[in-house]
């Protein structure tokens, strides 16, 4: 093997918006560079510019070279975006070149038949349980290692595909515990958006786009409906921003809910925490979720999280022993769960339990526990001479 590992790491973007996938590369990239310091760094960028104004706490190593695509018009960015990697992996020949999107590995595949350099590919959700191109499916297949980020993308990756499962491995998503703590309501908030102390709060943060309807938000305006019949005062916060936002705001006027949901707008990082901390329940019925990494950050704060029971949302629920797991379609049942929860008389007791919410997550998911199962997974790789590196 090398003495000196060279990654080349693909990811959509990191800098410009931040959804599962882009934090989920956030974290790779750190975890990689706390384990492999002087390694050498290529990032490709489809979507980032080089002129975006950085996030200041988006520390990488100075020599980490990041290429970037995001200024060119669709065609001629995902031609070069393509090329350039090929190019760079057939020049350079890293180590191993991992892609956080399934769309990506083509390119990577076609860098494997012409050099023999390895790749793994992340699979987080929906963009790999149901794969409808051949080309992809094949370039997933091939691939030296899959990374998935739950248990459930992984069972569901082993169902619709012939991969050997000794190839894909979970590595969960992850968060930083420094930035999700349990506090008081915040006072400004509270001032914000009109709120008593003590009046009930349901949150939910999430992308609100026409292609991300499968979130659950529409269920939880429906059995706000029945909610607000038991408990008058409560209020919705739904924060996130999207081409959805108008269907959304017709749909909340259609059921006369006006007073009791508030559409937020785009949460920064910043203010994050002191939302989750706000709220009495943290609630996102999704059926499209690789994982959902806003599950780890509610239960982070201590609070109680509503989330589906058809995807990955169970594996930071551990299965429903740190939350409520209800089916995503079901608008009563969920009505029903959030009325339990918010009078307090939810049949699993944990939930009301912050301390113990925060430590088992922590224990579970912390970036700690992310770099060291990282450090194993290669360490596996070379103890069983699988050299990811050009033998």
């Amino acid at each position: 093997m090398k003495n000196q590992y060279h990654f080349q790491l693909i990811f959509p973007n990191i800098f410009g918006f931040k959804g599962g996938i882009q934090v989920y590369s956030i974290f790779l990239l750190k975890a990689l560079q706390d384990l492999y310091p002087e390694a050498n760094y290529d990032v490709f960028l489809k979507y980032d510019k080089h002129n975006l104004k950085k996030d200041p706490n988006l520390q990488f190593l100075d020599s980490t070279k990041f290429h970037y695509f995001g200024h060119l018009p669709r065609l001629l960015q995902t031609i070069l975006f393509a090329i350039n990697i090929i190019v760079l992996a057939i020049l350079q020949r890293p180590t191993v070149v991992i892609p956080t999107h399934v769309n990506y590995a083509t390119a990577c595949y076609i860098i494997k038949l012409i050099t023999g350099i390895p790749y793994w590919v992340v699979a987080h959700g929906l963009e790999v349980w149901e794969i409808d191109s051949k080309l992809t499916k094949l370039a997933l297949e091939k691939a030296d290692r899959i990374i998935s980020v739950s248990n459930y993308t992984r069972q569901r990756l082993l169902a619709e595909t012939d991969i050997d499962p000794q190839k894909i491995v979970v590595l969960p998503n992850t968060f930083d515990a420094k930035e999700f703590q349990i506090k008081p309501k915040p006072t400004y908030l509270l001032k914000r958006y009109n709120l008593r102390e003590d009046q009930p709060v349901i949150l939910t943060v999430t992308r609100l786009g026409r292609m991300a309807k499968y979130k659950g938000y529409d269920q939880i305006i429906h059995a706000l409906v029945k909610v607000r019949s038991q408990i008058p005062d409560v209020r919705f916060i739904l924060a996130g921003k999207g081409d959805d936002l108008p269907r959304i705001k017709a749909l909340v006027n259609s059921l006369n809910l006006e007073d009791s949901i508030t559409i937020a707008g785009f949460i920064p990082d910043e203010e994050l925490c002191a939302h989750y901390n706000l709220c009495d329940v943290f609630a996102m019925p999704s059926k499209g979720e690789g994982f959902g990494i806003v599950y780890l950050e509610a239960l982070a704060c201590g609070k109680p999280v509503l989330a589906g029971n058809q995807d990955g949302s169970v594996d930071p629920l551990a299965q429903g022993k740190l939350g409520c797991l209800v089916d995503p379609d079901n608008v009563e049942e969920i009505s029903e769960n959030l009325i339990q929860i918010l009078q307090g008389n939810f049949s699993n007791p944990a939930i009301y339990q912050p301390e113990y919410l925060q430590q088992k997550t922590i224990e579970t998911y912390e970036f700690r526990q992310f770099s060291a199962r990282l450090a194993k997974l290669f360490g596996l790789v070379e103890n069983r001479q699988e050299v990811i590196g050009k033998r």
